[in-house]
């Protein structure tokens, strides 16, 4: 049951009421206490119904919001709770509500490694706490991928206020190709996750490309106080990466048909989990079926299909087929000893 502002004031306020035993309530009094809460924090002057105040009492003693008040009438006339340590602030959880709580920790730990949340860690941990103490022997029903030795989260608090606030930053960077690192001025335009690796997305300057520096990859990070800030105008991340699997994005290439055979036993897989949101199958055959994707040829849509090693074959384009053969005829060769046969020990 949904409630409003104006029936929390008014519980809230017979709670304060009905705690405060050195006193005796008359269904009148808490008329008039529910009247003048009203009026002071919403400026309510009308006053309430003394229906209301009947009917906010019998809902408290209901299950429907969870309070199960022990509310009693003394002497046919005074409102009091028969335990006079009951608050409807402190009413125990029940194992519907643990469960649920539970899961809320789960999902937000996830964030806890990310410095821009760091207010968010207290309310996880009081959270976590609060759980552990109201059940401390149940079990996590949600368990997250996540790698606690992840590099460069760290420069994720600078890099996401630089976002925005529009700032530019100042960036030591070393690509795994580059023999030293560089510094240069970069405008981030958004952060991207890809298989729990972490990008800054932006440009160098205004008309440059866009590029993905990996976080793990940064060695120092400032904000350029002075710098003019290159705004993005027209990408967003939804329409730059959906002609994509993963993250490198080429301005000149357009999306192309891959025809993929998939084995029966990796099909279940592939069809429950697409590779891409175009992913359709076009034909099913008895020993598997035949999928297309149209997505552009990348780094990372190659290491998919090789991921499923036999379990894939690449139908077209021919390029991509060539690519995939060579790749894992390579990889055969890494298995051969020195005398050409596979060495398996």
């Amino acid at each position: 049951m949904p409630v409003n502002k104006n029936a929390l004031i008014r519980y809230k306020t017979i709670d304060a009421c009905l705690r405060n035993r050195r006193r005796k309530w008359t269904l009148e009094n808490l008329i008039d206490a529910v009247s003048e809460a009203l009026y002071d924090y919403e400026g309510i002057d009308k006053g309430i119904s003394r229906r209301s105040v009947q009917a906010d009492l019998q809902l408290m003693r209901s299950d429907k919001l969870g309070y199960n008040a022990p509310i009693i009438v003394v002497s046919r006339k005074y409102y009091t709770y028969e335990d006079p340590g009951y608050s409807i602030t402190n009413i125990p959880l029940n194992e519907q509500d643990l469960g649920r709580m539970n899961e809320a920790v789960e999902i937000l730990k996830q964030f806890k490694g990310f410095s821009h949340f760091s207010s968010l860690n207290e309310v996880v941990q009081k959270l976590e706490d609060h759980v552990y103490a109201a059940a401390h022997n149940s079990q996590t029903v949600i368990d997250f991928e996540k790698n606690e030795r992840l590099k460069g989260l760290e420069h994720l608090e600078i890099l996401y206020q630089s976002v925005i606030q529009q700032k530019v930053v100042m960036i030591t960077y070393q690509s795994f190709r580059a023999r030293e690192e560089n510094s240069f001025v970069f405008h981030v335009w958004w952060l991207k996750e890809f298989k729990n690796r972490w990008f800054a997305v932006g440009v160098k300057g205004k008309g440059l490309p866009i590029m993905h520096l990996a976080l793990d990859r940064i060695g120092n990070l400032v904000i350029a106080e002075d710098a003019l800030y290159v705004d993005n105008e027209e990408i967003t991340p939804s329409e730059y990466y959906k002609d994509v699997v993963g993250v490198t994005v080429s301005s000149t290439s357009r999306a192309n048909n891959v025809k993929l055979f998939v084995s029966n036993e990796h099909a279940p897989y592939v069809t429950t989990k697409p590779m891409h949101h175009s992913q359709e199958i076009v034909e099913t055959k008895e020993d598997g079926i035949i999928i297309n994707l149209k997505v552009q040829l990348n780094f990372e849509l190659e290491r998919e299909i090789l991921g499923y090693a036999e379990g894939m074959r690449v139908l077209a384009p021919e390029y991509l087929r060539r690519r995939i053969f060579k790749k894992l005829k390579q990889g055969v060769y890494n298995y051969n000893d020195e005398n050409g046969t596979v060495n398996a020990s």
